[in-house]
């Protein structure tokens, strides 16, 4: 019969405190992943994977180690506790580091309610390569698809559990289904790439995978034929697909790890205008099936729901108990962590205000410009908020999409994009970034 996770954290915080530890905290996480892809209607590749790792995190004084292993055995176990232990004497004193007080403990753990785990059985793999190849099927029944790139469907789920030597003692359980499809149009240096995909906790809510296919086929097809832009400076419709980077962007320079190392360009903003009036971007943590959602953090201390950022004023950071203390703060329960480090501060689901009009009436209001459907690589100056990437998508002409662009670059600084953008009301909102397509004045096109 298969340990408990909370048994094996208990006996990993049990050793610890034998052999010295103040104080220690130790994670569990027993998971299942299957993957199947396929090309040509045959299987091309399965892979499946199922384990339970631990880790381990012990202070002695201030001074603090993390271990861990995918081995549970007893010896295994026990060998990693002393291990821990001597890394942690020998690292150097982190005034910042410890466990929450028991006050701070979520009281409620519970984590049923938010519908995280879909109980139905696990997808059998025939079932994962049937839909596989009925996506690829769909693609290829549009005669602008030379070749479909890939076709996939995974399955996975996972069991946490969490104790600390504090009294905190919590687990979860996770599951996701997805599917993706990328197609390809054209031959030669004529090709053109675009994809669908979808991604579920419940297997009923999953779309249909032939209309996946269908869709990344369309859109390969309409991107034949493009050519680089015209350079100057336009406005800019990011996609929904890929809007919520734009926000990211904003979102990672609010890291408190990033504010307590000085290396955001939003390290004097609290308070300031970062976004137009009337936007706002909130974290709501218990959001149902939803995949980033959670009762409790990584460190014990109950979630809420908070603004970020509050009708354009920047109110705050995300933070976890360390950068919170480097900063003479409280930490807004923001903490993760895996089996081999300690926890850091990151967010779980958020929403920006949603505009009132469409994302092809934007398109009209822009006139001449770009939309950009999809982006690659990424150069963007942490300290300054400088702004440049590759991009892909379609020219606008008097309001409407004229032809497909590719080869370009969008350059422009991120506090003077984020105070020029408009919402369209587009975005999906199943997602955990609720993000929809936004327009961006005056930005900087380097094409032809």
């Amino acid at each position: 019969m298969t340990q408990p996770l909370s048994d094996l954290t208990e006996h990993l915080l049990t050793l610890a405190r034998r052999a010295g530890a103040n104080q220690a905290d130790a994670i569990a996480v027993d998971g299942t992943s299957v993957s199947i892809d396929v090309r040509g209607g045959a299987l091309e590749h399965a892979e499946r994977s199922e384990g339970i790792d631990v880790g381990l995190r012990v202070l002695v004084g201030q001074k603090q180690a993390c271990v861990s292993s995918s081995d549970t055995k007893p010896d295994t176990l026990a060998q990693m506790v002393e291990r821990a232990i001597a890394m942690a004497k020998e690292a150097p004193d982190d005034p910042y580091a410890g466990l929450a007080d028991a006050a701070q403990l979520a009281k409620t753990t519970d984590n049923s309610g938010l519908e995280l785990f879909d109980p139905s059985a696990e997808p059998d793999p025939a079932q994962l390569q049937d839909d596989a190849a009925r996506a690829e099927a769909a693609a290829l029944e549009n005669k602008g698809i030379s070749q479909v790139q890939s076709a996939s469907a995974g399955y996975s789920s996972s069991r946490v559990h969490m104790s600390a030597s504090n009294g905190f003692s919590a687990g979860y359980a996770r599951s996701s289904r997805g599917l993706s499809c990328v197609a390809i149009s054209g031959t030669g240096a004529q090709m053109e790439r675009d994809y669908d995909y979808d991604s579920r906790i419940f297997q009923a809510e999953l779309r249909d995978a032939a209309e996946i296919g269908r869709t990344a086929a369309a859109r390969a097809v309409e991107r034949t034929g493009a050519r680089k832009p015209k350079t100057g400076a336009y406005p800019v419709m990011f996609d929904e697909r890929i809007a919520s980077a734009l926000i990211g962007h904003l979102l990672q320079a609010t890291n408190g790890a990033a504010i307590a190392r000085g290396s955001s360009w939003l390290r004097d903003a609290r308070g300031a205008q970062v976004l137009p009036k009337g936007l706002s971007i909130i974290e709501d943590p218990h959001r149902r099936r939803t995949s980033s959602s959670r009762m409790f953090d990584a460190e014990g201390l109950s979630t809420a729901r908070r603004a970020i950022v509050d009708d354009g004023v920047l109110t705050g950071w995300t933070l976890d108990l360390a950068n919170a203390r480097k900063l003479g703060m409280e930490s807004t329960a923001n903490a993760v962590r895996g089996t081999s480090a300690p926890p850091s501060p990151s967010l779980s689901n958020i929403a920006l205000t949603q505009g009132d009009r469409s994302r092809d009436d934007l398109i009209a209001q822009m006139g001449t410009g770009l939309l950009v459907t999809s982006m690659i690589g990424s150069t963007i100056n942490p300290n300054t908020g400088d702004y440049s990437r590759g991009a892909a998508g379609f020219w606008i002409e008097n309001g409407e999409i004229t032809y497909p662009v590719n080869e370009c670059t969008v350059a422009g600084n991120l506090r003077d994009m984020l105070m020029n953008i408009t919402p369209a009301n587009d975005a999906r909102l199943h997602l955990s970034h609720v993000v929809p397509s936004l327009l961006v004045e005056g930005l900087t096109l380097a094409g032809d």
